[in-house]
């Protein structure tokens, strides 16, 4: 994608998992064919790393800078990129932000600061996103946490950012309240020029697509991007029906994933994609560890209850 083209988030933007061996190193040859594989799937606007779902919190700032360069070298020409910006504080923050512009990411995907959690005020907002939108002339998307863990933005807040910070064109939205997320669906994208919202709301996604939002940034798209991608566009073209059909195969997984503790919802994950055949090994860099034998067996029987995998457990293509 050429530097000077400004991409729009919007659409089906899975956040790919990332691969380690038994050592906890990366594994750079599982994750590129990873990345190809979920890059192949039709219908998608962008990949997604450097999140939660590439386990951020436990990468070197080397290591995230290494996972974008495979990624751009992998996929680069085919999808555009979102890197995500998951730092305590907005020096660090821009640092990470000015990386991913010089390492070819399409947008910004900025995560709240973990002081939030003790309180904020608006102007500590709107200077970490300002911060971040000095560093690297990048779209960004407003990464907008549960308001009840003290990191979400008030809506109030967000609007402050947004007028102060054009950069901001979308919100990636796990506020995990439905009347909350339609009063942001309704009040961003009504915005003139509008900022998107980007739904995370991945164990309600239908309920929460048909509030109209703009589209979708999941990690579970690291296994059902095919599916995501099928149930936005049947939403988008009021097709109920065949909306309804796609979710039923989307709801096994959904329970799956997004069971308590929801920490483990991208080990799940890659113990997915091993019953798949599409990753070696299911290792989790600390503080994750391997989930139970029986929270496996509960992964295979919805992954067969999907239509991923038949009922001997073998791989079958999404559908």
């Amino acid at each position: 994608m050429p530097r000077d083209m400004k991409w729009t988030p919007q659409g089906v933007v899975p956040a790919v998992l990332l691969p380690f061996h038994e050592d906890l190193s990366i594994d750079e040859p599982s994750f590129r064919a990873h990345l190809s594989d979920v890059a192949a799937v039709e219908g998608l606007s962008a990949i997604a790393l450097n999140a939660h779902s590439t386990e951020v919190a436990s990468c070197t700032f080397d290591e995230q800078k290494r996972v974008l360069a495979i990624a751009k070298d992998e996929i680069g020409g085919r999808l555009p990129i979102v890197n995500g910006v998951c730092a305590e504080g907005r020096l660090e923050a821009a640092r990470i932000a000015r990386m991913a512009a010089e390492g070819g990411a399409a947008a910004l995907l900025v995560f709240p600061p973990g002081p939030f959690a003790m309180g904020q005020r608006p102007e500590m907002a709107v200077e970490h996103f300002r911060r971040v939108a000095d560093a690297a002339n990048l779209p960004i998307i407003a990464f907008q946490y549960p308001p009840a863990g003290g990191q979400g933005y008030p809506l109030a807040t967000l609007l402050k950012i947004i007028e102060a910070v054009p950069a901001v064109r979308a919100i990636k939205d796990w506020c995990a309240s439905p009347q909350l997320h339609e009063r942001q669906i309704r009040t961003l994208q009504s915005l003139n020029p509008p900022v998107n919202v980007l739904t995370t709301h991945s164990s309600w996604l239908m309920s929460s697509l048909v509030m109209g939002c703009s589209g979708l940034l999941s990690g579970s798209g690291s296994v059902i991007a095919d599916l995501q991608a099928k149930l936005f566009r049947a939403v988008r073209a009021n097709d109920l029906a065949t909306a309804k059909q796609i979710n039923d195969r989307i709801w096994p997984t959904a329970e799956a994933f997004y069971s308590e503790p929801w920490v483990d919802m991208h080990n799940r994950m890659k113990e997915a994609l091993v019953m798949m055949g599409k990753l070696p090994r299911a290792v989790v860099r600390p503080p994750l560890v391997k989930i139970s034998q029986a929270e496996i067996e509960r992964i295979r029987a919805a992954l067969i209850a999907a239509g991923l995998l038949d009922r001997a457990g073998r791989s079958l293509r999404a559908a």
